[in-house]
């Protein structure tokens, strides 16, 4: 699915939250969208018996209406207009049920964090979403300008079955929008000096992988009458693929991320949270 129909967006308030709301309404114009913003507010956990109830409900909702409210004010600006829902709870998890019980196709999400631990946490709320939701996520750093065409794509995979919904979602837009392909695979070829010597042979066996890899998704894309330029890198993968995303000037990096049980969808795959954590442009995460 290429077209995202209905784009659910957390709103909080911080400057990630509101160009994440801005590249949604640009998204949205484009694919003639509706958008419903999102803002969760905690739960009352004290004891209702000793206030008045009325005022805890207003205390506690007045904000999220402020939010839902500011939503409106950034969105009209972009001439799309949004459905909006309050609710209270755990973010990652209302966030997750709202995606699920509406059928949303989009989840959009801010990113912050410049400091080395911020990116590699990526953010606990991001990161739980998309660890518990089925949904496609589009994590948006906070500086990031889009005008919602999707100009060039880079689609990062490793040949497994779990990248292949991330490769039909990068053809899907390259068919719907026009946009420009790549594909990377990366080769990892760390290994110890005392191994040097089968390393090398291991190394170029790895390489010859990751190039069939990428050679298939050119091929299924000229299959399509789409044109589709490969890449193959060595190294961590993570910082080949965002290199590589800069170096093109990509609209958005597509990719998959294993998919989790347990205390497991907390942590999510390291290259994926970490190309999250330290992309320049979007991470479109795809699930299996």
């Amino acid at each position: 699915m290429g077209k995202y129909k209905k784009i659910l967006v957390a709103y909080d308030g911080s400057d990630t939250a509101r160009n994440a709301l801005v590249v949604s309404a640009r998204l949205a114009r484009q694919y003639n969208s509706w958008i419903k913003v999102l803002a969760v507010v905690p739960p009352y956990l004290g004891d209702l018996e000793l206030v008045g109830v009325a005022n805890i409900k207003k205390t506690i909702e007045g904000h999220g209406e402020e939010l839902l409210a500011e939503a409106g004010s950034i969105v009209d600006k972009e001439g799309v207009h949004i459905l909006t829902n309050l609710v209270q709870g755990e973010p990652y998890e209302r966030i997750s049920a709202i995606a699920h019980d509406e059928n949303c196709d989009l989840i959009v999400m801010g990113r912050q964090g410049i400091s080395h631990l911020e990116r590699d946490l990526m953010g606990s709320v991001t990161a739980r979403v998309i660890g518990h939701t089925d949904r496609k996520v589009l994590v948006v750093p906070e500086k990031f300008t889009w005008d919602g065409a999707w100009g060039s794509i880079l689609l990062a995979t490793d040949g497994s079955a779990n990248s292949d919904s991330a490769c039909h979602e990068a053809l899907r837009i390259g068919q719907n929008r026009s946009a420009r392909l790549a594909v990377i695979a990366v080769a990892r070829t760390d290994v110890d000096n005392e191994f040097v010597t089968f390393s090398q042979a291991a190394a170029r066996e790895v390489e010859k992988k990751a190039q069939d890899i990428a050679d298939d998704f050119k091929e299924h894309a000229a299959r399509l009458d789409m044109q589709a330029e490969t890449f193959v890198r060595r190294g961590e993968p993570h910082a080949a693929i965002t290199k590589l995303a800069d170096e093109l000037g990509v609209t958005a990096i597509v990719m998959s991320t294993h998919g989790k049980t347990g205390i497991r969808r907390l942590l999510m795959g390291s290259v994926t949270q970490r190309t999250i954590g330290y992309a320049n442009c979007p991470v479109l995460v795809v699930h299996s």
